[in-house]
């Protein structure tokens, strides 16, 4: 592919870039009604976000665990000086007066449930990646999101780093030349916690906790926070972290979800520990350049401890790598220097996509979210697909027309788990 047809191709992409710099109006100073679902660590971190851009209530919470409700509520009257109505079951949450809009925020498992019963209130939403935990509930979430017209936001807050719409800028304009391949990564020592099997904590209702998921026998490692590295609940570094430095290489290529996936690893030395590899490479196939994700949760990190998480473009002209914060460019041939910059983001990558999303609700404007539920279910996909290819030890093929996995039986079965029962998987219609 030649400069000129990358750059027609990610015309697209270049304008919502200039978009992504716009600071939002936050238009009048009427307060939204919001609810908060799973009010646990990040509930409360994009909730206490919404509340330092201004503009919002939290008039409710929900939880299935009695202290995150009550600290919850807590911490909420302290910051806004009103209490909020506290739910267990967010359905009851969803048939409160007056409410506005709902962050999502519990674990993957629970993601399209949610977001289908609030569309079906029509309710605005903000929900956390990934958007769903297979890609059949992902389809089946733009549908509903597309069928209720609201306004939704997808938690991909690394769309507002200035580190990584400036790369995008430079790539796009041409300044790396062309493309051929594109290397993520974030390595770290992972602690997934106590795997002993044991008694839930008292406050926490274990059996709604895990929802449509497999009811696993309870321990610390895949509870509270730790899900993230359990295979039926968060499914992984890559689907969990990864995700976001997909989300913003899928961007800057100006691409939905690759053609052709592989992937290797396994999990060789906290394998006693967790269910998902803590060494995973996989190999992704974009039209533009090759995409390829590692990641290592043990052992030592890169010799430069910056470059232990970030992106690096391999252009012919030259290699950049990017982070949240640090943009470093060097040359292809023997002349020329290393440039590295900081990039700070001034009022905090949380905290503009809050705005960015509070704004839209005020303004009815969905045009202007960078993180749309079509968007969020490509780089949901993407990482989902390299689990199923992980999981079937094969070469995954996507069709992006007909959302379904090619000529491979196996891995086709995974793009929708089935629920345990009552609850029952949604389907695209």
């Amino acid at each position: 592919m030649n400069r000129r047809s990358f750059i027609k191709k990610t015309a697209l992409s270049s304008a919502a870039l200039a978009g992504s710099f716009y600071m939002p109006s936050l238009a009048g100073n009427r307060k939204i009604k919001v609810g908060l679902i799973g009010a646990g660590w990040y509930g409360m971190v994009i909730s206490e976000a919404a509340l330092e851009v201004g503009g919002v209530e939290i008039v409710a919470v929900c939880d299935v665990d009695s202290d995150h409700l009550k600290d919850s509520a807590d911490k909420l009257e302290q910051i806004q000086g009103s209490r909020p109505s506290t739910f267990s079951d967010y359905r009851d949450m969803l048939e409160m007066n007056g409410l506005e809009a709902v962050f999502i925020a519990t674990p993957p498992q629970w993601h399209a449930l949610q977001f289908i019963d609030a569309c079906e209130k029509g309710l605005d939403i903000f929900c956390e990646k990934p958007l769903s935990y297979d890609p059949m509930e992902g389809l089946a979430m733009v549908r509903a999101a597309e069928k209720a017209g609201n306004i939704v936001a997808v938690g991909f807050q690394r769309r507002q780093s200035k580190a990584f719409q400036y790369a995008q800028q430079y790539i796009q304009e041409g300044r790396a030349g062309e493309l051929h391949k594109v290397v993520a990564q974030i390595h770290y020592r992972a602690n997934p916690g106590d795997p002993t099997i044991q008694d839930p904590p008292a406050s926490l209702d274990w059996d709604a906790w895990c929802g449509p998921a497999p009811k696993l026998p309870y321990r610390p490692s895949i509870g509270h926070f730790n899900w993230r590295l359990e295979k039926e609940y968060g499914n992984g570094h890559l689907v969990d972290w990864g995700i976001h430095h997909i989300d913003i290489i899928r961007r800057v290529l100006g691409e939905k979800v690759p053609t052709e996936i592989h992937s290797t690893g396994g999990n060789f030395v906290l394998k006693d520990r967790m269910t998902t590899p803590d060494t995973l490479t996989s190999t992704m196939k974009f039209e533009t350049a090759p995409v390829v994700w590692q990641h290592r949760l043990w052992g030592a990190g890169e010799q430069n401890s910056d470059l232990n998480n970030g992106i690096f473009f391999h252009g012919e002209r030259n290699s950049i790598f990017v982070s949240d914060r640090k943009f470093m460019v060097w040359p292809s041939g023997d002349e020329g220097e290393i440039v590295e910059r900081e990039i700070s983001t001034e009022g905090g990558m949380q905290q503009l996509h809050m705005a960015e999303f509070i704004d839209a609700v005020k303004r009815r404007d969905p045009s202007a979210i960078s993180s749309s539920a079509e968007d969020a279910f490509y780089s949901s996909t993407t990482v989902q697909l390299a689990m199923i290819a992980y999981e079937t030890n094969s070469i995954v093929r996507w069709d992006n027309e007909e959302f379904m996995i090619l000529d491979n039986p196996a891995a086709s079965r995974l793009i929708s788990r089935e629920y345990r029962a009552p609850y029952k998987h949604p389907k695209p219609v």
